[in-house]
């Protein structure tokens, strides 16, 4: 916390539900078009991952993404600063 912190205005919970909401929405729309394989491809993947580092479920993000007239396939991977191998 900073020394003038207490000079910055403090968000109500309304608007940080709201802000919540917005990125929930977002999200929503953005899988919609989304291929009905990513899902799998996206728990094959971290039973792959998990073969090596302990990760969280939510740690694996898929992603298709639109560059021009190509798919982009964004995959994301979240690793903790313990990189325990699971054995």
């Amino acid at each position: 916390m900073g020394m003038f912190d207490f000079l910055k205005p403090k968000k109500n919970t309304a608007s940080i539900a709201k802000e919540r909401l917005r990125i929930i929405v977002a999200q929503e729309r953005s899988s919609r078009g989304a291929p009905d394989y990513l899902p799998l491809l996206q728990r094959e993947l971290l039973e792959v991952i998990r073969k090596y580092v302990s990760v969280d479920v939510d740690a694996v993000k898929v992603d298709l993404i639109k560059d021009g007239d190509h798919d982009v396939l964004d995959i994301s991977v979240a690793l903790t600063d313990e990189r325990a191998t699971v054995g």
